[in-house]
């Protein structure tokens, strides 16, 4: 195969990249910015709003782990359009009064367009972009989904003050289609790699080697087809940052989810204000996320960066139950910045780990299946938010429950150390 003299990436490829991360979370920030009138005015209950979620990252869990290997035998262009596509239908649906069975089908059209970024933009990273520049990338395409956070929080409820909750989904909806233009242009300008589109990059000295194999990422410019070592020791690898998306998907999804309606029934904030919780959040998680790869691209090891982000989000949990028992509402920006800080760069450091260690042959599906283990937990926590908040408990005994998922968090991040010890 031929390919064109290698270029220096443009920046409206990164663009696309952070925007095809970004498109599917739209819709369920959106109207989480807005949970309060949608209750109202569907006359449904918290944990009814918490099916959403759960019909969304459902969706995008299972499409991770059942389309990752298709997708690796598509082009990058063909998948790009289905997740721009899919996003703009998914929110165009809401604007369609039809009740809350219309919210679900729309809910999950958004999770199937989340079966699809992370890997594809991982292979486009390692075909299209340098080494040097692959591990920055990953933070700012990465957050993404904060980006999206911070626009549908803030973006949501302005809109929906004018023309309503549906009319402003109605309008974001225009967002995925003018991505999809920049997509199929940038893409077109962005020839492969020179070299092998295998390339990866040099691998962090603290990452465990969980099956005692070689590291295939030893050598910058490692082979199209995995050694025999490097395939024993991809699944244990894969496995460990898997079930570390799990437990933190569960409280970021949890509390993105009911932060805004948390502020708004317990510390009395507007509905504006409510959503502007989420995008303080989401604000924070995109300088976090890009912190954190700069961390990564300096040899920072995974396990001690997730042990400290582990640490960071139990004291966040921490803080949103103090201000639900203090009523104090400096708690509770305190506790959305600790949330963007911590929980969510988690993704961050697991997407940097794969793109130092896995073959661009095998990108999309190993990204898939550690996708698919964040997104089971993004639809888990959702719904058993929504359910301990509908108790007695209420929000107190909902925030304890996100702590010590945080804790197992810290107690996973501990073993992959020593695991990372036992290896060298």
């Amino acid at each position: 195969m031929v390919r064109r003299e290698q270029q220096a990436p443009s920046r409206s490829l990164l663009t696309v990249l952070l925007g095809a991360v970004g498109a599917g979370p739209l819709l369920l920030y959106g109207l989480s910015a807005v949970s309060d009138s949608i209750i109202v005015d569907l006359g449904i209950s918290e944990a009814q709003f918490g099916l959403l979620a759960t019909a969304c990252f459902a969706c995008a869990a299972i499409g991770n782990a059942t389309l990752a290997r298709v997708a690796d035998r598509h082009s990058d262009m063909s998948l790009m359009i289905i997740v721009f596509a899919l996003a703009a239908a998914a929110l165009a649906l809401v604007a369609v009064p039809a009740g809350f069975v219309m919210l679900i089908i729309a809910a999950a059209l958004s999770g199937l367009a989340q079966s699809f970024p992370n890997g594809v933009t991982n292979r486009i990273l390692l075909e299209r972009v340098p080494v040097q520049k692959r591990i920055g990338w990953v933070g700012i395409k990465q957050s993404g989904v904060q980006v999206s956070q911070l626009v549908a929080s803030a973006v949501f409820p302005l809109l929906a003050a004018a023309a309503g909750w549906r009319g402003a989904a109605l309008v974001i909806a225009l967002v995925p289609l003018v991505l999809m233009v920049m997509a199929w242009r940038s893409l077109g300008a962005a020839p492969l790699l020179t070299e092998t589109s295998a390339s990866v990059v040099e691998p962090d000295p603290g990452e465990p080697d969980l099956e005692g194999g070689v590291d295939a990422a030893a050598d910058p410019v490692a082979p199209v087809t995995p050694t025999p070592a490097a395939s024993q020791q991809y699944p244990g690898m894969m496995w460990a940052l898997a079930a570390f998306g799990l437990l933190n998907g569960i409280g970021v999804q949890a509390t993105n989810v009911y932060m805004p309606l948390f502020s708004v029934r317990e510390l009395d904030f507007p509905l504006v204000l409510g959503g502007a919780t989420a995008a303080v959040a989401g604000a924070i998680g995109v300088a976090a996320r890009v912190g954190w790869a700069r961390q990564m691209a300096r040899g920072a090891s995974g396990p001690r960066v997730l042990l400290l982000l582990a640490l960071i989000a139990v004291t966040g949990a921490a803080m949103f139950s103090a201000a639900g028992v203090t009523g104090w509402p400096w708690l509770l920006w305190l506790a959305a910045a600790l949330h963007g800080t911590s929980a969510l760069g988690v993704s961050v450091v697991l997407m940097s780990a794969l793109i130092r260690s896995i073959p661009a042959t095998a990108m999309a599906s190993a990204s898939g299946m550690v996708t698919a283990g964040m997104f089971t937990g993004f639809a888990l926590g959702p719904v058993a938010m929504g359910l301990l908040v509908s108790s007695p408990g209420g929000f107190s005994l909902g925030w304890a429950v996100v702590g010590l998922v945080y804790l197992l968090c810290v107690l996973l991040a501990v073993l992959l150390m020593r695991a990372s010890r036992r290896s060298e």
